[in-house]
């Protein structure tokens, strides 16, 4: 057959058909070559970049600026100083140079910088930076690097934006007037400009005192803050633990030399409005009396401060069998104890060949509840040491002590470390409240808190919405339903009956009797040598206050602090 036949042609017709690209093949062709024209774009785009950008961006002295000013940006004084000139390394120390770029940044109120493409000209690089401050907002200008041989040959104008070589930053400062404290309520605390503070009401007594910085450090922070370094604060009370909301944010100006760089006016803060509830702070007032001693009430859920009375949070003391609370809590923790628990009935507890005593050499024991709510020393110092320093430690610290309150001036409640008990005997002593252990009414307020609240830890707070830390969870809920009726029974018939609360309302507390060693002060024969203390919350059902008590040499826990806190505890429940 010939290449004319119509069989051939038809076949080779059918063949060459069946060669054809599909659709799909041929847009895959056409995305493959789109790619390729793209990627070549793209690398001659680089070229040309390249090529444009090497002679105006990356000479030697710009990059030289640029590492200068990526380190100044992060705070990095070391590398910023590894780019000085050997010349200028010599005429100033690393610590020296470090300083200087500290206080100009405290002068301007500064809290970062931010700085531009450095550009090279001549024998120096124009860095443009901008500083942001608390003072002034943000302030720009140019930084002009003096560079030789690649590296910066400093001068001390350098440490901020605009300043003329030769001159010095210096700030005028003007303070605004102070704001009124408030309670929660509305009504005024204390009132006036910084110099002529006029406290109010009945939380007058904790409205505390003003004051100059006494520290080098805290005159630094003041005047880091825009302040001068002797103005006014607070030192004590609610002026120090508010005081950088009352204080508003100061004015002036900044200069350099007789060039000003920036100015403000000052801007008052308006009333700050605490958690201090007027029925609860005048509840407190009054029951505290004249005594001396501290009462804090704090609101179980929020833990916002609701009264704060005498020394509540700046004179820890021993605090005696109401740290049996945490006692408990880390022996049922760790299995040390069971609610089933029997105890025999004795006077003392003998460790390691001494004797620990129960109040007025009692007898006591029996049940854990009977001996929790007879607050048995007998059964709670051989506790102690079952439970272990390392235990009873930790748990003391998931309570909150060894930590630094966040309420400004208030004092920490302190236990020694594990290795800082060096004995049984000195263990058994630390479980009972004694020994080294030094707490305030506040961190005990925050232990009644944390039962309430089923084993969750809130950091007390002055400023209504505020909680500087997180909700912790501490211990189980079933410790704390557990621990709840333990204080129950401490107020149904053990030595805090004096809290009891008529109309049906339970209280749920624990009394406090540290032993001081020493009788009263010299001369004074009728103080006694016990602190008298009491913690506790009310109502059972719906936690509305969680209250502690402290009454210095004031006796028996039961005796004088618990009637305290009944007061106290029923003004808030019965307002009217």
């Amino acid at each position: 057959m010939d290449a004319s036949s119509p069989q051939l042609y038809t076949s080779q017709a059918a063949r060459t058909r069946t060669r054809r690209p599909s659709r799909d093949e041929r847009r895959r062709r056409q995305r493959r070559r789109r790619r390729v024209a793209v990627g070549a774009l793209l690398v001659a785009i680089a070229a040309i970049v390249l090529v444009v950008w090497r002679p105006f961006g990356s000479s030697e002295s710009e990059r030289t600026g640029s590492d200068f000013a990526r380190a100044w940006e992060r705070g990095d004084y070391r590398a910023m100083y590894d780019e000085l000139t050997p010349g200028a390394r010599g005429e100033i120390s690393f610590a020296a140079f470090k300083r200087a770029y500290e206080e100009a940044g405290d002068t301007a109120t500064a809290t970062k910088v931010k700085t531009g493409q450095p550009k090279e000209d001549g024998d120096a690089v124009t860095l443009p930076v901008t500083a942001s401050t608390r003072m002034f907002g943000p302030v720009r200008g140019d930084v002009v690097l003096p560079i030789s041989e690649g590296k910066v040959a400093w001068t001390p104008n350098l440490t901020f934006p605009g300043v003329p070589v030769g001159t010095q930053l210096s700030r005028e400062s003007e303070a605004p007037r102070r704001a009124a404290i408030l309670t929660r309520d509305g009504e005024t605390i204390v009132s006036g400009p910084a110099d002529a503070r006029a406290p109010e009401g009945p939380a007058a007594t904790i409205a505390g005192e003003m004051g100059a910085p006494e520290s080098a450090k805290e005159k630094d922070a003041l005047y880091a803050r825009g302040f001068e370094r002797d103005a006014r604060v607070g030192a004590t009370g609610l002026e120090r633990a508010l005081d950088e909301q009352l204080a508003g944010k100061p004015g002036g100006r900044l200069s350099a030399g007789e060039r000003t760089l920036a100015t403000a006016e000052p801007r008052p803060a308006r009333g700050v409005r605490s958690t201090i509830d007027s029925t609860v702070q005048q509840a407190s007032v009054e029951a505290l009396g004249a005594r001396f001693g501290g009462v804090a009430a704090i609101d179980p859920l929020t833990a916002e401060v609701r009264g704060l009375a005498g020394v509540a949070f700046s004179a820890p003391q021993p605090p005696g069998s109401t740290f049996k609370i945490i006692t408990t809590a880390a022996a049922l923790e760790t299995d040390k104890v069971k609610m089933t628990d029997d105890f025999p009935v004795q006077t003392a507890a003998n460790i390691d060949g001494s004797t620990l005593s129960n109040a007025h050499d009692e007898s006591c024991g029996g049940s854990f509840e009977q001996s929790f709510a007879h607050s048995c020393n007998s059964v709670f110092a051989p506790l102690g040491v079952k439970v272990g320093a390392e235990d009873l430690v930790e748990y003391s610290e998931r309570f909150g002590f060894n930590r630094q309150p966040k309420i400004q001036g208030a004092e920490p409640s302190t236990i020694p470390q594990p290795d800082g008990i060096t004995s049984n005997l000195e263990l058994g002593a630390t479980a009972i409240g004694q020994g080294k252990v030094l707490a305030t009414p506040l961190v005990l307020a925050s232990a009644a808190q944390v039962v309430a609240s089923r084993g969750v830890l809130r950091e007390p707070t002055l400023v209504p919405g505020s909680e500087p830390r997180e909700p912790k969870r501490i211990i189980s809920r079933d410790t704390a339903r557990k621990l709840e009726k333990l204080m129950i029974a401490v107020v149904e018939y053990g030595t805090g009956e004096n809290a009891q609360l008529g109309g049906g309302i339970k209280v749920a507390g624990k009394t406090g009797t540290a032993e001081l060693g020493v009788s009263g002060n010299a001369g004074d024969s009728a103080a006694s040598n016990e602190d008298a203390w009491f913690t506790a919350y009310a109502p059972i059902k719906k936690p509305q206050l969680a209250v502690a008590v402290l009454v210095v040499r004031g006796g028996a826990g039961g005796d004088v602090a618990a009637p305290i806190a009944q007061q106290v505890l029923g003004a808030s429940l019965n307002p009217d």
